[in-house]
């Protein structure tokens, strides 16, 4: 029933169906129910009496603007993909839909999904089975199904959906970038059941390289110190994939006397993810702790399926994964595949890098697969009511899978936790226990001996996962930031050192972004709220900063068929903007070639000066000036191939397309140290389509009344192109227009496009 103002003539996506359902059967039970409210943008309200209810509301309105995205999902995580669509067709991670099965059906066993239930509170179930109902009964309104998604696989979904969905997330910084490798693993001399091209891991090497780029983040917490108003304030600035099952929702969450919080969530998730509430607001960024080990196995020499551990031989577990695959004529055959494990964590196997022979095997371990926690950890945080009940859930029960958490409250401080989940490896075991030539980029473990297991502690919240004493935590009156490096200079007043590698690596060259930061916040004088939200819109190129006068001295040298890619340099204002001309372009493709260049840097990094290290081109060394000059030829020959024109600019380039029309995107490549970075891949016509980056935004200060909140969702809240709400804030990210965040009652009630539902049915199901 309609308890607000008269709906307008274009009803939001999918409520106006909604409305009718009891023309299409009869009144359940009315023994859960929950009010809908959306303002601005579509954005969901939502409030009911418990946790039931809260989910219910929650499943209804995603399933009003993201239906088809989470049907996809469902199917991926199920495994069932080449059983709909074919075995070689690819996911949207451009992964073949057979690897895809066989990895999310070794993922998600009955056994393991089970258990992830049964460990849950039982608020959290509520809000998953209450997320389940609402979702179905949206599906159940549906007279015909959106084009995207109208095909058999979409189906009323359960609450087994939501736990192997949150399974999927865990494993996105371990497991999950070792899918082809976990899949490919065979004996020596067998053949494997499933094939594997190199061209797969060659997208699964790029994959992983881009890990940190498409989950990357910014954050910035400022403490009353440093606060313009006197009042802490927080930027929350993740970059996160703008399709598929990390694109974010927004919404608010209300339980009357109990939960009050905004923000936005990942697909399947009944809570908040990064928001705030009435008292407090926090972020995440990816952090660089290591998430799982490799572990080199021994082989038995006489059975390369056994292997020795402490001296003796036992034998690798076998079990046999079995996927159904549609066949060219409709059928379907099934297809198994035999996935090994030892001690350590299954087998993988990675031509050149990882490979199963008849001396050695690798395993590899993921702390995230025992996380049973992740869940209630934000649920808790969701509820947190200070920076001491915040501090004190994720030290209790480290949830955090692989972020950093930076937060602020309405009594003035700023918090930086890397507190997630991290394998016990302290540096001794690291020293007596690793191969030193394999570096720190993945860690591997002698697997011959049961000493190079991870430390147990019981302290800690599960076995073999260092306990949060011992991670790295910051308290600061004036500020803490974030930019995906480690740990080590969010504060340079206070660096934090002495850690695990595992855990956090300090005295390692800062990020461009990082560096932008810091100079930002060392400015004298206080911080404003329009000073965080410049740092993002400005979107400056910090690196050109950095070497610009050197790019143009070089062209005082380089032939003069270069002479406009040199004036186009000297016209650009330095900036990744809608208007910024064809320089930036050239400037992309410039730095891309010199940043692999040895001694490129006329002053190298110096630990001592990490802020400001390293620094300008070495162009008095003659290979140096020579690579710049090759850079210089390269950038024009492949802009004159592209057919970009001396006039384009940025905002003509950088789009993303929805529904058959495309939208101006500013922001750029994260490694020349845009702060607003962007992900774009080749398009059509020397366009570029955006793909992940910038995502929820949100600055939150406080005053007498609570939070005061702006931000965006910068994709919109629908991926359903026939949404009105499918392009609406991304015209307003385009146009830098921040959006008040309506969070009270009277907040909500006074925006211009409030309109409210109320659904009542009934609650079934669960595990």
């Amino acid at each position: 029933m309609i308890i607000s103002r008269p709906l307008s003539k274009v009803c939001l996506a999918g409520l106006c169906l909604g409305l009718s359902v009891s023309a299409l059967a009869s009144t359940p039970a009315s023994d859960v129910s929950a009010d809908i409210r959306r303002t601005t943008f579509g954005v969901p309200h939502i409030r009911a009496a418990d946790e039931r209810g809260l989910g219910y509301g929650i499943g209804y309105a995603y399933a009003q603007d993201n239906l088809c995205l989470l049907a996809n999902e469902v199917v991926t995580v199920n495994g069932e993909r080449a059983k709909y669509f074919g075995p070689e067709a690819l996911t949207l991670e451009q992964r073949d839909n057979l690897s895809s099965d066989v990895f999310f059906t070794w993922l998600n066993t009955p056994e393991a999904v089970s258990a992830f239930w049964q460990a849950q509170t039982p608020e959290v179930r509520d809000l998953i089975n209450g997320y389940v109902a609402g979702y179905n009964r949206q599906l159940s309104e549906r007279v015909i199904l959106p084009a995207q998604c109208d095909n058999a696989s979409v189906r009323p979904i359960t609450a087994q959906d939501l736990v192997k969905l949150t399974r999927r997330l865990l494993v996105e910084g371990g497991a999950g970038q070792f899918a082809e490798a976990l899949v490919a693993a065979t004996p020596p001399r067998a053949t494997a059941g499933i094939k594997t091209t190199a061209g797969s891991f060659e997208v699964a090497a790029e994959r992983m390289q881009r890990f940190a780029l498409d989950r990357g983040s910014n954050a910035v917490a400022v403490g009353a110190e440093r606060s313009q108003t006197g009042r802490a304030m927080l930027l929350g600035n993740p970059h996160f994939p703008w399709v598929g099952g990390m694109r974010f929702y927004q919404m608010q969450l209300t339980i009357p006397g109990k939960l009050d919080v905004m923000g936005a969530a990942l697909p399947g998730l009944p809570m908040i993810n990064i928001g705030f509430n009435r008292h407090m607001a926090w972020t995440h960024t990816v952090d660089t702790s290591k998430h799982f080990t490799l572990y080199r196995l021994e082989l038995d020499p006489k059975d390369p399926t056994r292997y020795l551990l402490d001296g003796q031989s036992r034998a690798l577990d076998k079990k046999t994964v079995t996927v159904d695959v549609k066949q060219a004529d409709g059928s379907l055959q099934s297809v198994s595949r035999d996935i090994y494990s030892s001690v350590f964590g299954p087998i993988v196997q990675w031509p050149g890098k990882l490979d199963w022979d008849n001396h050695v095997a690798f395993s590899l371990r993921d702390a995230n697969l025992q996380n049973d926690r992740v869940l209630q950890q934000w649920y808790a945080i969701n509820q947190a009511p200070s920076l001491d009940a915040l501090q004190a859930s994720v030290n209790r029960v480290q949830g955090i899978p692989w972020v950093n958490t930076l937060a602020v409250d309405d009594q003035g401080q700023a918090l930086y936790m890397n507190v997630s989940v991290v394998p016990y490896v302290d540096a001794a075991k690291l020293a007596a226990c690793s191969d030193p030539r394999a570096g720190l980029e993945l860690i591997l473990l002698d697997g011959s001996r049961s000493a190079c297991g991870w430390a147990v502690d019981p302290s800690a919240a599960q076995p073999g996962i260092y306990p949060a004493s011992q991670l790295p935590q910051l308290r600061r009156d004036d500020y803490v930031q974030h930019s995906n490096d480690s740990a080590w200079m969010v504060n340079p007043k206070a660096p934090l050192t002495g850690f695990s590698p595992l855990i956090s690596q300090d005295s390692q060259p800062l990020g461009p972004r990082a560096r932008f930061a810091l100079q930002r916040l060392s400015q004298p004088g206080a911080i404003s709220v329009s000073d965080l939200q410049g740092m993002v819109m400005d979107d400056r190129v910090y690196l050109a900063g950095l070497v610009m006068p050197d790019l143009l001295q070089a062209c005082a040298s380089a032939p003069r068929s270069l002479a406009p890619l040199c004036a186009s340099l000297k016209a650009w204002d330095q900036q990744a903007d809608l208007d910024s001309g064809i320089g930036l372009v050239h400037f992309q493709h410039i730095m891309g070639q010199l940043l692999e260049v040895a001694d490129v840097w006329r002053v190298p990094f110096d630990p001592a000066d990490p802020q400001h290290t390293p620094r300008g081109l070495n162009l008095s060394q003659p290979q140096v000036l020579k690579a710049v000059h090759e850079a210089l030829l390269a950038s024009a020959a492949a802009v004159a191939e592209t057919g970009l024109g001396a006039d384009v600019t940025w905002g003509e380039i950088q789009v993303v397309s929805s529904g058959g029309q495309q939208t101006p995107i500013h922001g750029g490549p994260a490694t020349l140290g845009v702060y607003n970075a962007m992900q774009s891949v080749p398009g059509q016509d020397g366009k570029r389509e955006v793909v992940s980056g910038t995502s929820y935004l949100q600055t939150v200060t406080f005053d007498e009344q609570g939070p005061k909140a702006q931000g965006l969702l910068a994709f919109s809240l629908s991926s359903d192109p026939a949404s009105r709400y499918a392009r609406d804030q991304t015209q307003a990210f385009s146009r830098k227009q921040w959006q008040p965040l309506p969070f009270t009652e009277a907040q909500i009630k006074a925006d211009p496009e409030y309109q409210t539902v109320q659904i009542r049915g009934e609650l079934k199901g669960g595990l």
